[in-house]
C-alpha cells in the first residue's frame, strides 16, 4: 500500500515539476522566498497598525505562535522521525528532477515547513478575522506557496498534504484558546479587517513578484 501511494506521489510530483519556463522558474523561486512572506508580513502589520498596537502585537502574537508550533512539529520531529528524502536530493530522480537556481532545500522533505507554515497563518488569520473572503484570499496564497514548492523539486505532493495538516492543526490549536479570549476582551482584539484591504496587500505582493521575475 505504501509503495502505491509513493508511485502516485512521484507521478504527481513529474506531472508539475516537469511543467516549467523560465518566467514561471523565477516567479516560483520569488513566491517561495521569504521576501514575498516578508511583503505580506509588514503589509499585514501596517493594516494592523490602523486598529491598534495593542491589536497588532497581539494579532501577531497569535500567527506567531501557529507559525513556531507548526514549524517545530514539521521541521523538528517529523522530518527527523520519517526521513523521506526531498525528491531534489533522491539519487533515484537526480537526472529527472527540474531544479531551480541550484536551489534543492534541506535533506529531508516530509512533511513541507513552507506548506505547514502558510496554512497556518492563512486559516488562523482567517478565522480570527471571520471572513469567508480573507480565508479564501489567504488560503489561495497558502495553496500557491504549496505548489511553488513542488514546482521546485523540493518536495512530493505528499509532503504538501502532510503540511497542509500540521498547519491546519496549529491554528486551530491557537484558535481556540483565542476565540476564548476574544468573547471576554473583545476591544483588545480585531474583529475584521477590509477585505479589500487585505485583497489589495496579496495583490500588490504578486504583482511585485511578477515584475521582479521579468528582470532577474
Amino acid at each position: 500500500m505504501i509503495e502505491f501511494l509513493n508511485d502516485i506521489d512521484a507521478q504527481a510530483f513529474g506531472a508539475i515539476n516537469m511543467c516549467h519556463g523560465a518566467y514561471a522558474d523565477n516567479f516560483m523561486w520569488l513566491v517561495s522566498n521569504r521576501l514575498a512572506w516578508g511583503l505580506m508580513g509588514l503589509t499585514f502589520v501596517l493594516l494592523l497598525a490602523r486598529k491598534g498596537w495593542r491589536c497588532a502585537l497581539l494579532t501577531l502574537a497569535a500567527v506567531a505562535l501557529a507559525v513556531f508550533v507548526a514549524d517545530q512539529v514539521s521541521s523538528s520531529l517529523i522530518k527527523h522521525a520519517v526521513e523521506r528524502l526531498r525528491p531534489s536530493h533522491d539519487p533515484s530522480l537526480a537526472d529527472t528532477v527540474h531544479i531551480v537556481r541550484q536551489y534543492r532545500g534541506g535533506l529531508y522533505g516530509f512533511v513541507s515547513s513552507h506548506a505547514a507554515n502558510s496554512v497556518a497563518v492563512g486559516l488562523l488569520l482567517g478565522l480570527m478575522l471571520r471572513d469567508r473572503v480573507v480565508l479564501t484570499i489567504m488560503m489561495c496564497w497558502a495553496l500557491l506557496q504549496c505548489y511553488s514548492r513542488v514546482y521546485l523539486g523540493v518536495h512530493y505532493p505528499g509532503d504538501i498534504l502532510g503540511g497542509l495538516l500540521v498547519g491546519a492543526a496549529a491554528a486551530v490549536l491557537v484558535y481556540v484558546p483565542w476565540r476564548w479570549l476574544s468573547s471576554r476582551y473583545a476591544p483588545l482584539l480585531p474583529q475584521r479587517l477590509d477585505r479589500h484591504l487585505v485583497a489589495g496587500s496579496v495583490g500588490l505582493t504578486l504583482l511585485v513578484v511578477g515584475v521582479a521575475a521579468i528582470f532577474i
